[in-house]
């Protein structure tokens, strides 16, 4: 009866549709109010109207990823996601006729590279290729797509490529759907493989970047454990070194023919439109593409059972972990629904069994678990990172036992029903925002999911009981059948560098322009007026109680709460915060435990968290609005009431100084110490940061005191929620307990340190890849009217894919996967801008990197096409981005900061419409030129040229202490 009465739903509302030519399927009571339509050529288009603000988040989503890779081009669907950028025969080419031969040309040699095997030989064939692109490069137009996209006003240009999927993704004014559908149908039906040599560079620096990211080779490494007959498995979405030394722009081009077609695809849109003016749009534009009727389906042999763990190790420098995991059905299988649920009792970051039985029991270092669901096979995997001297084995042990739990029903029920709840309030999260509903219709797409399911998931997952866990449990997380990748400290014995080839810059061509980009830059839209927040308007403020004032903003979405207090004190005055902070996450209170507590909070879906920066500190809580009372007297009791444990805080401080050595062993790590050291210099460090004999020495009485103190000062509360203002001062009245003098706080914060003379900075850090950066000082302080010619700067030089940066040393040069330099704003009114490049590339390629850096930095190329889009692209932004929902307090706080009460966009509007290139040019030579910088490099110092390093500056080589201060 219950299915027969769902398909009338489905049915009622086809019917509904039927008064349209377009026909398109609905659910009843779906939140989301989405439309589902098929055009006759099998392309699915997904639509949610969200009208917040006048943007729309679009996802083109094709079923193919790095699982259908030919297996002798393997990373193929990655780099055909890069080549997608590069036009097609109406744009990024300023003459097709005359490229196409060349590009041909080049065509016919990369086959002829990928069968030469003496290494002489593959250097003289290379050469010809590099020769016949500077060439083809005369004609053609680089980032002519990026240049469309900032044309009419996009933000966030990217894509993503899975094993599954490869989704590309635009943010885009909503007066521009038409321009949009027009260049997305182009470019999806006739791209154009340009630009190939550089782009593969690219590609060969995000595959070394992989290189020192451990996770991802563990994730490979369980990948092949649990999928040795599946692509999962057998090929990697990156692809092999040796597949990406010879690449193959045939196999390239045949790839796109067979899955770039409209019965491969989703248009995802969600955001502010009309939905019958969207489907028109997409039909006129997408509905004469060609379906292939013989798309291929991925063929694979079955996996078989797993009747032991499969064992695996990876190495690397990054500390030591260990990773299980169990093989799981595909997406639509029934048992998912469990799946999710199950997860969500083993690890949900309060109340798992994890979470309390090793987590909170410090047992572990950490311990996570989550389930991953895929098209073909899903996963529940176990991570596990070992206290000092606890081997991995044993992390492993306790991690098994855990998932013992699942099979015996050894957790609380209750835990089915918190999931649920919880469950839900993610989901209204995600459905707050369109470029999350834009992703969950691309996601749904590509696991091949019905839609009713999609809605429908909460009811069954409220059906869900223990014993329903408890036999998936014994089904799929067996005993013995599950794989297991050990994560050991390092040097990985199959790591190569990919040697960087000689490469001739190609011609960047910035004041080329093509008809088909002129033609949408003087095509017509309805005009979108600019819309600044008013903050006497679009919040409240009032006192809370002398020395507490609260900021208010209205939630008119979902049921959601956040709550904060903000306080005007931090690590700078407290070395000791965080350290407090983290101590009482792990006590209770004369009424409950830890783990009472953390059940009762995950039970009514709600959660709290404290963190502190150098100059703030704050205290959240978040969580459904009804339970807000409840979980404000949780955390105020808490805070108040913490009972000290001696034995917690051994261990805390154990794990502390472990966590402290394992973030030395990690590149990312390493690099944000050494920007802290170069901008704010040691004598920061050493006010902000505990060195491990102080750690050691602080008590139980002494972080507690911290917290109580903190209570006593002055502080802002920001509320977001669904409440009325008067409930809201009626909740704090009653529970957030403050003494009725409180102490005021006095802000401060670091100032940047002079750049006087030029200098080097050296960290030793064991890879082929190096992390650069130079920075200024420029000795500004903070002006509200620079605002203009500084956002204008940035915009043209270092905002984007269409900026100067990107294309000199991304396009032009093949140096980096990612680079950026751009002057940096003040955090407060009394601070200086400062300047910042950086870059991460090979060893190899260091001194050609900073040579292109010095040389645009100083001598800025100068073009009035491409002046003029990054004009257009940041006003239509203005005129379309709006300030919503909690962005309104937190934007208020940053103004307070600056001195400010009005928005800054509204000054930025006014004056950039009449601005000029010569504008920016001016603060290019006021701001930028001629300035002193200090280099930093993290990388190998003994694979550097450290004769060119002097050439910069005086060399310091800092060591891991200096930079971490302990």
């Amino acid at each position: 009866m219950k299915k027969f009465l769902l398909l009338t739903a489905v049915l009622l509302a086809m019917l509904a549709s039927s008064c349209s030519k377009y026909k398109y399927e609905k659910v009843a009571d779906d939140p989301l109010n989405t439309r589902i339509y098929t055009l006759p050529n099998g392309l699915k288009v997904y639509m949610s109207v969200m009208k917040e603000q006048p943007r729309i988040q679009t996802a083109i989503a094709v079923k193919v990823g790095g699982k259908n890779d030919p297996a002798e081009t393997t990373g193929l669907a990655h780099y055909f996601e890069h080549l997608m950028f590069k036009g097609t025969e109406q744009f990024g080419t300023s003459d097709y006729a005359a490229e196409k031969p060349m590009l041909d040309e080049i065509e016919r040699l990369f086959e002829v590279y990928r069968k030469t095997t003496g290494e002489a030989e593959r250097a003289a064939v290379y050469h010809q290729i590099d020769s016949v692109s500077y060439e083809a490069s005369k004609i053609a137009i680089p980032n002519e797509y990026d240049k469309l996209m900032a044309a009419i006003g996009a933000n966030g240009t990217n894509a993503f490529t899975s094993q599954d999927m490869t989704v590309y993704v635009e943010d885009i004014p909503s007066n521009q759907i038409d321009n949009w559908a027009r260049i997305q149908a182009d470019r999806f039906r006739n791209p154009v493989i340009r630009g190939f040599h550089t782009e593969l560079e690219t590609i060969y620096e995000e595959k070394n970047m992989s290189l020192t990211r451990d996770n991802s080779k563990m994730w490979e490494a369980m990948d092949a454990a649990l999928f040795p007959n599946h692509p999962y498995g057998t090929q990697t979405v990156l692809g092999t070194q040796e597949s990406l030394k010879n690449p193959s722009i045939t196999n390239v081009k045949n790839y796109h023919k067979t899955y770039y077609v409209p019965n491969n695809m989703a248009v995802c849109v969600a955001g502010d439109f009309d939905p019958d003016t969207m489907i028109a749009t997409i039909d006129k534009y997408f509905g004469d593409m060609q379906p292939n009727p013989e798309l291929p389906k991925l063929a694979f042999e079955p996996e078989k059972p797993i009747t032991s763990p499969v064992v695996k190790e990876v190495y690397g420098l990054e500390a030591a972990r260990v990773m299980l995991g169990w093989r799981l059905p595909a997406a639509t299988d029934k048992s998912i629904d469990v799946a999710q649920i199950a997860g969500t009792i083993l690890y949900n970051g309060q109340a798992g069994l994890a979470d309390l039985d090793l987590n909170q029991q410090q047992k572990v270092l950490g311990a996570y678990a989550f389930t991953n669901v895929q098209p073909d096979y899903g996963t529940l995997l176990m991570l596990g990172a070992p206290k000092a001297g606890q081997s991995l084995d044993e992390v492993r042990d306790l991690l098994l036992a855990e998932a013992a739990k699942l099979r015996t029903g050894d957790f609380d029920e209750g835990l089915l029903e918190a999931s649920v709840n919880n469950f839900k309030m993610q989901l209204m999260k995600q459905y707050d925002n369109y470029d999350e509903r834009a992703l969950i219709f691309a996601y749904s797409f590509i696991n091949g999911a019905d839609w009713t399911d999609e809605v429908r998931q909460l009811d069954r997952m409220s059906k869900i009981t223990k014993q329903d866990v408890v036999e998936w449990a014994n089904e799929y997380l067996g005993p013995e059948s599950y794989a297991i990748v050990y994560k050991r400290e390092g040097k990985d014995p199959g790591e190569q560098k990919i040697a960087a080839p000689k490469i001739t810059p190609i011609a960047t061509n910035r004041d080329a322009q093509s008809e088909f980009l002129t033609e949408i830059q003087t095509t017509e839209v309805q005009p979108i007026e600019p819309e600044f927040v008013d903050y006497t308007k679009d919040m409240a403020q009032f006192e809370a109680q002398e020395g507490v004032e609260v900021l208010y903003k209205k939630n008119e979405s979902n049921d959601i709460f956040t709550l904060v207090y903000v306080f005007d004190t931090g690590t700078e005055n407290d070395p000791a915060l965080n350290l407090a902070f983290d101590y009482l996450g792990y006590l209770g209170t004369d009424k409950l435990t830890a783990e009472e507590m953390a059940s009762k909070m995950y039970a009514i879906a709600c959660s709290f968290s404290m963190r502190a920066n150098a100059n703030s500190c704050s205290i959240t809580v978040t969580g459904l609005s009804e339970n807000m009372p409840e979980a404000m007297d949780l955390v105020d009791r808490l805070l108040a009431d913490a009972q000290p444990d001696e034995a917690i805080l051994a261990n805390l401080k154990a794990d502390m100084v472990k966590s402290r050595a394992d973030a030395k062993l990690n590149q990312g790590s390493c690099f944000g110490a050494l920007q802290r050291y170069l901008f704010y210099g040691p004598d920061f460090i050493r006010r902000t940061t505990l060195t491990n004999p102080e750690l050691e020495s602080m008590t139980s009485e002494q972080l507690l005191e911290k917290i109580h103190n903190l209570l006593n000062k002055q502080h802002k509360v920001l509320y977001y929620g669904p409440r009325p203002e008067k409930e809201v001062k009626e909740a704090l009245a009653a529970h957030h307990k403050t003494p009725a003098a409180l102490q005021p706080l006095k802000k401060t914060h670091v100032q940047l340190l002079p750049t006087d003379e030029n200098r080097v900075v050296l960290a030793q850090y064991d890879a082929k890849q190096l992390y650069y950066i130079q920075f200024s000082n420029l000795g500004k302080a903070f002006d509200v009217t620079a605002d203009p010619e500084v956002t204008l700067y940035n915009e043209y030089f270092g905002g984007g894919m269409n900026s100067v940066v990107f294309q000199e040393m991304r396009e032009a040069r093949g140096l980096a996967y990612s680079a950026a330099a751009y002057i940096v704003e003040p955090g407060y009114a009394d601070m200086n801008y400062g300047y910042k490049a950086f870059i991460a590339t090979q060893n190899d390629k260091m001194q050609t990197a900073i040579e292109a850096f010095e040389e645009i930095i100083e001598n800025m190329p100068e073009s009035e096409a491409a002046f003029n889009i990054a004009k257009e692209s940041l006003l239509s932004r203005l005129r379309t981005e709006r300030t919503v929902k909690e962005q309104v307090l937190l934007s208020y706080l940053d103004l307070c900061d600056m001195g400010l009460t009005e928005d800054r966009d509204r000054q930025l509007f006014e004056k950039v419409q009449s601005m000029t290139l010569a504008d920016v040019k001016a603060a290019q030579e006021k701001w930028v030129k001629g300035r002193k910088y200090v280099y930093g490099i993290l990388g190998d110092i003994r694979d550097l040229d450290l004769n060119y390093l002097k050439t910069l500056g005086p060399i310091q080589t800092v060591s891991q202490e200096q930079l971490f201060g302990y």
